[in-house]
């Protein structure tokens, strides 16, 4: 079975990495857990002795016959033929809480985390195979902080588990993994109603890179620079900082003073 590179599939071999993605996810016996690109199985597998049920969702139909053969021991494993970014996760999952874990085409990381995180019935905890650049841009530090980050914070803790190499992969992508482990939080640390706000708000200060805080966020929004600069002051911030060097906090502190 020939992996299909424009679906960027690249299969996850190594029995002790595997391990170590679903030792990460915790999953109870009574756990429901959606596995997103579950290519041959090899990851299913694993998560089908530790959960109630799986729901794997695998977009190449030609992986079907050998999923199915992979999977046949296993009668609480579901397969689904699809894009998972086509389908709604509460119209997958049946219970109220489930696990989302998954080694994912990088090429569709972003939208992806995107998708889960603002989905209606949100996953208790993601443990996600990404590109090692990825995880640690999720999981950054005032200092380093992007849109990746702050869209994925905003919901919940993010923490590198585990680092994969490229050998561990067929065929071997030309960068090493990491499993990011991400605990959702009951409800966004920015109320709900706010959130389309707040999203407008980050993408307006990582618009212009380079630029200061006033600058990006005058430009992007189109309002006066001395306008700008009386906002974030009142948010008890420099206007002289740049986007990356904000904590969610003081995201939340600027838009409130909006």
């Amino acid at each position: 079975m020939r992996p299909n590179k424009g679906l960027g599939q690249s299969f996850l071999q190594d029995n002790r990495a595997l391990q170590k993605i679903v030792a990460a996810a915790e999953i109870k016996p009574e756990d429901e857990v959606l596995e997103i690109g579950a290519g041959l199985g090899n990851l299913t597998r694993y998560l089908a002795l530790q959960a109630r049920r799986v729901i794997a969702v695998e977009l190449d139909e030609r992986l079907f016959p050998v999923l199915q053969a992979v999977l046949s021991p296993y009668p609480n494993v579901r397969l689904v033929h699809g894009d998972i970014l086509a389908l709604a996760p509460a119209e997958l999952v049946t219970a109220a809480e489930y696990l989302v874990v998954a080694n994912i085409p990088y090429y569709i990381t972003s939208a992806l985390i995107r998708h889960l995180l603002e989905a209606v019935s949100r996953p208790r905890r993601l443990v996600l195979t990404v590109q090692r650049e990825v995880a640690e841009r999720i999981c950054a530090t005032p200092g380093a902080m992007s849109l990746l980050a702050l869209s994925v914070q905003v919901y919940g803790k993010p923490t590198i588990v585990a680092q994969i190499p490229a050998r561990a992969f067929y065929p071997s992508p030309q960068v090493d993994s990491a499993v990011v482990r991400i605990d959702i939080y009951p409800t966004p640390l920015i109320p709900s109603a706010a959130l389309p706000r707040f999203f407008d708000l980050i993408r307006a200060g990582f618009s212009q890179k380079r630029k200061t805080l006033r600058n990006a966020l005058s430009r992007s929004l189109a309002l006066p620079p001395d306008e700008t600069e009386r906002w974030i002051q009142r948010a008890g911030l420099d206007p002289h900082r740049r986007a990356e060097t904000l904590s969610l906090a003081e995201w939340q502190r600027l838009l409130d003073a909006g």
